[in-house]
């Protein structure tokens, strides 16, 4: 007994010489220290520790672990090669409580906190993506953040791609200050929307989750975006809506920016030109008041051309046409009060009624012959029209300023004595016809 304790003895203090050849301090470029050593001074170790219960031999210690050392201490087989927080998909397996148990397959299983789930918990067999935030040495599972989810941050746990909740405590011209949960970090301007700010106010004492772009705890430097988080959320959310749209669809969407011919509505991640000449069926001069930026809105799909990725977007097109009923609320010959709103060479259009139009060729502005239309009618001019022609198909009403032609009308005297005089009688012709056959 005694000899094979002494050759313990002697294993040990191999093993512990062995381990004195590590570094004490290497570098980063450095070879990892179990790849300094050689394959005989593996080999010996391996023999040295053969049969010994390190586990036995370790003194537990009493100081509670940071996350940073449960993640040296997880198991390869439970981080896997995705341990710093890459995109992992897993399947649930039970809720129980407050946590979501999710198998992350490789003999390895997760927990999610249920309120990082807004609304319906997952389903158990349901499979959802996950990120992997820490090891828990304790309970020996892995601490998992649900995709997109907020986490609860600390120094100790901060890192770059993290995503989080911010509040708003004061603005600059640089951007935003913010806090994530008692750490101070700042969002910089042009990262607070995809669209330009011009007052950062409006933002004070909101909350809103972004990811983490710089995290330096020795500096105490913590710099967010919530741009980039938007960004990430319409690339994957544009991918899903491509494949779904067809022409015809009523989307919902959000005014994005206004140009002077029209504006830009995002309805999930893409962006579609809604016309000004699609927004109502009367002629608009100033749609400001009409279509604003940050507008929620309903519009129908016109056009799709999914070669460029554009969209062509209508509104009007949601309410009835004035043009459906026309030709059962106007006749040819007509005469009604009319709007002139603009003048061409050719002639002048006016308004019968708010989006429907009609046009005065220049052969009947007047009688007389017309030189320049301007020199009959001006715009935004009150004039009675008369109803030449209707094409409710094409949309388009023939009008004009010409009085009807006046009529002379006989006296019935005198075509009641006209009808009731005798035929003349056919004269004789008393003279022979010449020509023929005759002598």
């Amino acid at each position: 007994m005694a000899d094979h304790n002494r050759a313990l003895d002697d294993s040990i203090d191999a093993a512990m010489k062995i381990a004195t050849l590590q570094p004490a301090a290497p570098s980063i470029s450095a070879i990892p220290f179990k790849r300094q050593w050689d394959d005989d001074l593996e080999a010996e170790l391996q023999a040295a520790l053969d049969g010994v219960d390190l586990a036995a031999m370790s003194v537990p210690s009493s100081a509670p672990r940071t996350r940073s050392e449960d993640r040296k201490n997880a198991p390869k087989s439970a981080l896997g090669q995705e341990s710093s927080g890459g995109l992992r998909k897993g399947k649930v397996v039970a809720v129980r409580g407050k946590s979501v148990f999710v198998d992350l397959s490789a003999k390895s299983e997760g927990v999610v906190p249920t309120e990082q789930f807004q609304g319906e918990l997952p389903a158990v067999g349901d499979m959802i993506d996950v990120l992997v935030d820490h090891f828990d040495t304790a309970e020996g599972l892995l601490i998992l953040s649900l995709k997109g989810a907020a986490v609860e941050a600390n120094w100790d746990n901060v890192r770059k791609g993290m995503i989080v909740e911010a509040k708003v405590t004061k603005s600059n011209k640089g951007g935003l200050e913010v806090e994530v949960n008692g750490i101070r970090g700042f969002l910089p301007m042009g990262q607070i929307d995809i669209n330009r700010i011009e007052n950062p106010d409006v933002y004070l004492n909101e909350k809103f989750r972004v990811v983490i772009t710089e995290a330096n705890a020795r500096e105490k430097n913590l710099v967010v975006s919530r741009r980039e988080l938007i960004e990430q959320e319409r690339s994957e959310q544009r991918e899903k809506t491509w494949a779904v749209i067809e022409e015809g669809q009523v989307r919902h969407g959000i005014v994005r920016s206004v140009k002077e011919f029209g504006a830009f509505v995002d309805i999930g991640g893409v962006d579609g030109l809604l016309h000004v000449g699609e927004m109502s069926w009367t002629r608009l001069s100033d749609f400001s008041s009409m279509i604003k930026v940050g507008q929620e809105v309903d519009v129908k799909i016109l056009k799709i051309d999914r070669e460029n990725k554009k969209l062509s977007l209508g509104l009007k097109q949601l309410t009835p046409s004035p043009w459906d009923l026309i030709e059962q609320k106007y006749t040819r010959g007509m005469t009604l009060p009319a709007k002139i709103t603009r003048l061409m060479d050719f002639g002048a259009f006016a308004e019968l009624e708010p989006g429907i139009e009609g046009l005065i060729h220049v052969s009947e502005l007047s009688p007389n012959r017309v030189r320049r239309v301007a020199d009959i009618v001006k715009t935004d001019q009150e004039v009675e029209v008369r109803i030449l022609k209707i094409d409710a198909e094409a949309k388009k009403i023939a009008l004009t300023l010409k009085p009807l032609p006046i009529a002379s009308t006989p006296d019935p005297e005198e075509e009641e004595a006209e009808d009731d005089a005798p035929a003349p009688p056919k004269p004789i012709r008393k003279i022979p016809l010449k020509g023929g056959l005759g002598d």
